[in-house]
């Protein structure tokens, strides 16, 4: 099994390799051509082999993070929602009907950093995915009740979701970790705002109106197709969409300055869950000590770390751990969670926890474990792009922190120069008690 996926990973590189505009130079495989129309709008393509497949991307680069108005959180994952809500020329039941007659998987997702909305479908359908797609970007149209009723599902989301401990835990961590910042909140919001959500129809058109403008929606299209056609298509329907975005003025999070902590209580069945969260920095691929803080994070929590192999497979004192390194176009968390199985256990695994860290912060980890690690992670990565949606899906948040996919080269560049002197750097200067938040959930066993 293994020497298969050796081969798999070695076939895939070598033919991708045949594709690229510069063989060698970069990790990412597929020659991309990239063009930028009058009115701002980035087109990002990747032609690849896929037998006539194609994955189309829309990456608004507005997410929870853009929610600025105090009382108004939880709107970008509304417009994940609102945006099937069709227009006057496509109204939402012509619209799942010309989806469902091409075979297509149309969805969409909602983060921090932003909203993406995804299909994917055979080349022969291309003209009118650029049609209808640019249709609703231009020309969403819905009314107070059709608003309303939308709203109202998003609480219902949200009430559902609420019922999951993690949901619960990750609400709390963002709310005592952030004092300043929109990270404050979640992706869905604060109850209370996404509760009142009803109330506010025209201010739904208003965020519309800032966010939803070319220059700030980058295309991302993979698979079997022809750019210069493409582009033709996309000039026609996508020409006359008219400027207007209104970049928000983010709050800049303040220096944390000391341990914060908080308990939740969850009235369900749960094994009990620690999260300790430090405050990260934001995604810069030229920094090599953000770089090296989340090669960190995998060396010291994650599957193939010497306190996972102890607490969760030999001594099963841990039912879970895993790191949470994301990469976020502000400063955001950096953090591991752990699912104890002894209730009475919770403070001693808060304690090997610190012990690994000062480890870190002492001793330099070993250099065959971080020279594998970083061929696990390159290899995952270029496994991971055998399909359009794949490739799309892949390059989307790059997308979304930078505007474009240079940084994808950029970061496995630097994860390169990484050495062992410089994790225990950055062990030393993130993971320390005055930047860390430390969330304990308890529940029914």
């Amino acid at each position: 099994m293994k020497r298969a996926l050796f081969m798999m990973c070695i076939i895939m590189l070598s033919s991708a390799a045949a594709m690229a505009e510069s063989p060698g130079k970069g990790v990412f495989p597929y020659k991309t051509t990239v063009e930028t129309l009058d009115n701002g709008l980035k087109v990002i393509m990747v032609p690849m082999a896929s037998g006539g497949l194609v994955s189309y991307y829309s990456v608004v680069r507005t997410g929870s993070r853009d929610e600025v108005e105090p009382g108004h959180s939880g709107f970008a994952h509304f417009f994940e929602h609102m945006m099937f809500r069709g227009t006057k020329k496509y109204p939402a039941s012509m619209y799942d009907r010309m989806v469902t007659e091409m075979g297509a998987d149309a969805n969409a997702y909602t983060t921090d950093d932003y909203t993406a909305y995804h299909m994917s479908f055979t080349k022969d359908d291309l003209e009118k995915v650029v049609e209808i797609e640019s249709d609703r970007f231009q020309n969403l149209s819905y009314e107070e009740a059709a608003f309303q009723t939308e709203a109202g599902a998003v609480y219902g989301e949200y009430r559902k979701n609420i019922s999951s401990p993690w949901m619960m835990l990750n609400e709390k961590m963002q709310a005592t970790a952030f004092t300043a910042h929109t990270y404050k909140h979640t992706t869905m919001g604060f109850e209370a705002d996404i509760k009142a959500m009803p109330t506010m129809y025209e201010y739904s058109k208003s965020f519309f109106t800032r966010y939803y403008r070319p220059e700030n929606v980058v295309l991302l299209v993979a698979g079997d197709f022809d750019p210069a056609a493409l582009m033709t298509m996309i000039r026609k329907y996508y020409g006359p969409w008219t400027r207007g975005y209104v970049t928000p003025v983010i709050p800049v999070e303040p220096p944390q300055k000391g341990e914060r902590s908080a308990t939740v209580s969850y009235t369900g069945k749960t094994l009990p869950i620690l999260a300790i969260s430090w405050k990260g920095e934001r995604f810069d691929p030229s920094n090599k000590m953000m770089v090296a803080a989340t090669l960190f994070g995998e060396l010291a929590f994650g599957g193939n770390s010497d306190l996972y192999k102890s607490l969760v497979l030999k001594q099963q004192r841990l039912q879970m751990l895993e790191p949470d390194f994301g990469l976020n176009r502000d400063p955001n968390l950096w953090g591991v969670y752990a699912m104890v199985k002894n209730p009475a256990d919770m403070a001693a695994i808060q304690t090997e926890i610190d012990k690994t860290i000062a480890m870190f912060q002492t001793t330099p980890v070993d250099a065959k474990k971080l020279s594998d690690l970083k061929s696990r992670m390159k290899y995952g990565f270029l496994m991971r792009l055998d399909t359009p949606e794949r490739v799309a899906g892949g390059l989307a948040r790059f997308v979304a922190l930078t505007g474009g996919i240079e940084a994808v080269d950029q970061l496995y560049a630097m994860y390169d120069q990484v050495t062992p002197q410089d994790i225990m750097d950055a062990a030393k200067r993130f993971f320390v008690r005055n930047t860390r938040t430390v969330i304990s959930l308890s529940g029914r066993n």
